[in-house]
C-alpha cells in the first residue's frame, strides 16, 4: 500500500499518526494551492484536513507536474509507495494485463476552480489549454498507468464517497476472476478549493471546529484530501518472489438504497456489509473491527450504528468500531481506499485506531467506537465501510494473512 494524507507523506507516517490519536484536521493553508487568493475568507468554517509540507517538485519534474492536477500527483505518488513496498517485477506480459482502477469523487476540480477564478474574477478570456486533460476524473489512473506502462484495463469510478471502494472491490475480483495478473487499486482526492468549500457548506454538513464521529455533540464533517493504492496480487504470486502480503482482500459487498439522495438507508448498508461476509465466507461473529465510514454527521452515524446492529446483532457489543475520519477528515472520493489502508493496518499491528474528539455517547449510536485512544487488538477479521450520497454503498472485508 501507499499513502499520502493529512497525517503524512508516506504510509509509515499515517499509521503512526493513526496510532497516537493525532490529528491531521487545522486551519486551511495557503500551501493547499489557490484557495488563499481566492475569496476563501467567504467560508464560514475554517479547518479542513490537507496535505501539509507537500511540494510537487519533490516528486515530479516540472514539466509533468503541468499535465497533473492535485489529486492526480497524489494518486501516482501512493501507487509508487505501493509498487515499490510491493517489489513489483514487471515483465512485458504482466505490463500487458495488469489493471489500473481508481475512485475519485470530483477529480481535477482544482483546475477548473482556477480557470472560472480567471474568468469570472478577473475577466480573462482564456483559461489553461492544459484544462480538460487536467480536469478529468480518470487523470489519476491515467497517470499511474503511463508511470509504470501498464496497458491493461484502467478506469475510475465516481461514486461520491464510495468511489475508491468500489475501485478496490472491483479490482479484487477482477484479479481474483483471473480477468487480470495484478492490479493497482485505490482513490485521490484535493477538494480544497472555494467552489467545492461552498457548496459543502451549503449542505451545512461541515462542523465549525473538527470531527467527531459517534458523539452526542458531533457538529459535521471535516473535508481532507489524499490518496491510498493498493497493490492486489494473487497469493502465490506474491509468495513466489518472496514478498510477504499486509493481508488477503476476501470479500466486497455493494448495494443501492434506491431511496434518497442524501438521507442514508440502514437497510441499504447492511445490505451491502451482508454481502461483503458472504462473499469472503465469513461469519459476523467473525469480525474483530470495522473502520467505519463515521462522518461525524447526525444522519449517517445513527444509519451506521443501526446497520452494524442489525448485521451482527449481540457481537455488536464486543465489536469495535471506529473512525479515523476523526483524523485524516473525509476524503470524499479517497475516504474508501484511506479507510481501507487502515483497516489493512490496524491487522498487520494487532492495534485499534482510535476514534478520536470523543466525548459523549449518542444513545442511538451504542457502539465501541474505541474513544480518543488506539488499543491493542488481535484483528483476524476487518471490514471498511464506505456509503455515499446517491445511496451507493461499498463494504471491504480483509483477513489477516498468516
Amino acid at each position: 500500500m501507499g499513502v499520502i494524507s493529512a497525517l503524512g507523506l508516506d504510509r509509515n507516517e499515517f499509521w503512526q499518526a493513526l496510532v497516537r490519536g493525532q490529528s491531521g484536521i487545522g486551519p486551511i493553508l495557503a500551501d493547499v494551492g489557490p484557495v488563499a487568493d481566492m475569496g476563501m475568507n467567504q467560508v464560514r468554517f475554517k479547518n479542513g484536513a490537507a496535505v501539509t509540507g507537500y511540494n510537487p517538485e519533490n516528486y515530479f519534474p516540472r514539466k509533468t507536474q503541468s499535465f497533473m492536477d492535485r489529486f492526480a500527483q497524489f494518486s501516482v505518488i501512493a501507487a509508487r509507495e505501493a509498487v515499490t513496498a510491493a517489489g513489483i517485477e514487471w515483465t512485458d506480459e504482466l505490463r500487458d494485463g495488469s489493471a489500473v482502477i481508481t475512485g475519485s469523487c470530483m477529480g481535477g476540480r482544482f483546475t477548473d476552480e482556477i480557470g472560472y477564478w480567471e474568468l469570472f474574477h478577473h475577466g480573462r478570456h482564456r483559461v489553461h489549454p492544459l484544462t480538460i486533460p487536467l480536469g478529468m476524473s480518470n487523470a489519476g489512473a491515467s497517470h499511474i498507468s503511463m508511470e509504470f506502462g501498464l496497458h491493461g484495463p484502467a478506469y475510475t469510478f465516481s461514486t461520491a464517497c464510495s468511489s475508491s471502494a468500489h475501485a478496490i472491490g472491483n479490482a479484487f475480483w477482477m484479479v481474483r476472476s483471473g480477468a487480470a495478473p495484478l492490479a493497482i487499486a485505490g482513490g485521490s482526492e484535493a477538494p480544497l478549493f472555494l467552489g467545492g468549500l461552498k457548496a459543502w457548506e451549503a449542505m451545512r454538513v461541515v462542523s465549525p471546529d473538527t470531527c467527531r464521529p459517534f458523539s452526542a455533540n458531533r457538529s459535521g464533517m471535516i473535508l481532507g484530501e489524499g490518496a491510498a493504492m493498493m497493490v492486489l496480487e494473487p497469493l502465490d504470486r506474491a509468495l513466489a518472489r518472496g514478498v510477504k502480503p499486509l493481508a488477503e482482500i476476501v470479500g466486497f459487498g455493494m448495494s443501492a438504497d434506491a431511496c434518497h439522495i442524501t438521507q442514508p438507508s440502514a437497510e441499504g448498508a447492511s445490505r451491502a456489509i451482508r454481502l461483503a461476509l458472504k462473499d469472503g465466507g465469513i461469519a459476523p461473529e467473525q469480525v474483530d473491527y470495522i473502520n467505519a465510514h463515521g462522518t461525524a454527521t447526525e444522519a449517517n452515524d445513527r444509519m451506521e450504528a443501526a446497520a452494524i446492529r442489525a448485521v451482527f446483532g449481540s457481537h455488536a457489543d464486543a465489536l469495535p468500531v471506529s473512525s479515523t475520519k476523526s483524523m485524516h477528515g473525509h476524503t470524499l472520493g479517497a475516504a474508501g481506499a484511506i479507510e481501507a489502508a487502515a483497516a489493512v493496518l490496524a491487522i498487520q499491528n494487532s492495534i485499534l485506531p482510535p476514534t478520536m474528539n470523543f466525548t459523549e455517547p449518542d444513545p442511538l449510536c451504542q457502539l465501541d467506537v474505541v474513544p480518543n485512544q488506539s488499543r491493542p487488538g488481535d484483528v483476524e477479521v476487518a471490514l471498511s465501510e464506505s456509503f455515499a450520497f446517491g445511496g451507493l454503498n461499498a463494504v471491504l472485508a480483509f483477513r489477516k494473512w498468516r
